[in-house]
Order: C-alpha cells, then sequence, then structure tokens
C-alpha cells in the first residue's frame, strides 16, 4: 500500500521517546507514593513530566511531516495507476534494505520512483535539486539514484538483467519549476506530468519480456 511505510516508520521514529518517558512518569510516581526521598523524586517526576510535554509536540509535528510525505505517494500511486495496459507498478517496493516508494516497469522499461512533498520552489542549479534556493539536508537525487540500483540488484538476484533501472524524482506537491530535467542520470519531474513522461520514452521492451519482468518482480515483493 502507498505510504504505509512511511507511516509507520515516521509514527515509530517520532513518538518512541514518549514510551520512556511514560516509564519514568510512572516509575518516579511509584517511587513517591512509597514515600521516600520525597524531593527528589518529586523533582524528577515534574521534568519527566515537562519532557513528556516537550517531546509530545515535538512527535506530533514530526509525526505529521511522515503523514504529508505518505499523502504525496498516495497521490503519485493514483497517478501511476492511469498507466496503459502493459504498464505494473509496485508500491512500497523492497529492495536491498530500501522501501522504495514506486518501482513501475513497462514498454519504456524499469522506473525507481522517489516521491517528494516539498513546499516551496524547487529548481536544478549547477546539478543540483534546491528548495527556495538552498540545498536540502538530504540529497535526494543520490537517494533515489542508491533506492534505482537497489532494485536493479533485487532484479538481477530474480533472474532478470536486461537493460538499466532509472532513478525517477518525483514532486508530489508539482513544486518542481521545470517540466523534467536530468540530474546525473536521474531525471526530475512532477506528479502530474510522470506518466506522460513515462509513456514518452521510446520503447526497450517487448510486451512478453514485459510481463515476465512484473513476474519476478512480484517474487520481490
Amino acid at each position: 500500500m502507498p505510504g504505509e511505510w512511511a507511516k509507520v516508520r515516521g509514527t515509530v521514529l517520532s513518538l518512541w521517546p514518549l514510551f520512556l518517558c511514560f516509564v519514568a512518569l510512572g516509575a518516579f510516581g511509584a517511587a513517591l507514593a512509597m514515600g521516600k526521598y520525597t524531593l527528589v523524586f518529586a523533582a524528577l517526576f515534574v521534568l519527566s513530566l515537562v519532557a513528556t510535554m516537550v517531546l509530545w509536540r515535538k512527535g506530533l509535528r514530526r509525526v505529521e511531516s511522515f503523514f504529508k510525505g505518505a499523502r504525496g505517494e498516495e497521490r503519485v500511486a493514483a497517478l501511476l495507476a492511469t498507466l496503459p495496459g502493459g504498464w505494473h507498478v509496485f508500491n512500497d517496493f523492497v529492495a536491498g534494505g530500501y522501501h522504495v516508494d514506486h518501482v513501475v516497469a513497462g514498454p519504456a522499461g524499469v522506473f525507481s520512483v522517489e516521491t517528494k512533498s516539498w513546499r516551496g520552489s524547487v529548481t536544478v542549479e549547477e546539478g543540483e535539486v534546491l528548495v527556495n534556493g538552498s540545498l536540502p539536508d538530504r540529497a535526494p537525487v543520490t537517494q533515489a539514484t542508491r533506492e534505482a540500483a537497489a532494485v536493479k540488484a533485487a532484479l538481477k538476484r530474480a533472474g532478470w538483467e536486461k537493460g538499466d533501472v532509472m532513478p525517477v524524482l518525483c514532486f508530489a506537491s508539482d513544486t518542481f519549476a521545470g517540466a523534467q530535467q536530468m540530474v546525473g542520470t536521474a531525471v526530475v519531474v512532477n506528479a502530474s506530468e510522470v506518466t506522460a513522461w513515462m509513456q514518452s520514452r521510446p520503447k526497450v521492451l517487448s510486451d512478453s519480456d514485459v510481463e515476465r519482468l512484473a513476474q519476478l518482480m512480484e517474487t520481490c515483493v
């Protein structure tokens, strides 16, 4: 299911510190009830309570950012689902330790799609993807390229060795200023144009090749 991994991962990573806070609150509360070292445990209980409140607010904001990304994956998955017959879409494709947002196989080959839902204007300058003119914390093209390599390796293990896997950096928020643009071996494109771009690519696989490839991909899921 598109976006499910982002939701689960985001919830766990964002809220697990609260579990420790709840344990600390319970332990210090029990110590207070026992009546020993009251001042010390009262101070620790208050500190734990403050930490819980701070982490709760911070965690919820972080969860929302992950859920925003998940909604972007859902939008891109819905657009990819409109591809005509002969195209196959695999969402949340696990390859080499990566959870690739979408892997698409069709007459034009295999595409590994990394979805982003960034706010602000996205541009490409001197081979770098920028958001509002600044470098992001994590290089998205590098991420997309690594995921494509992992998909290729997974397909090779399954018995497929025809052609490369093309990395695609897709902006679900349609915030990329260009139509589509190559950055190294990856293409940067808006979600609204991704299906048209894929279908415009030259045919490199026969119908029988695509069907065999789709069957092999199902064994990788």
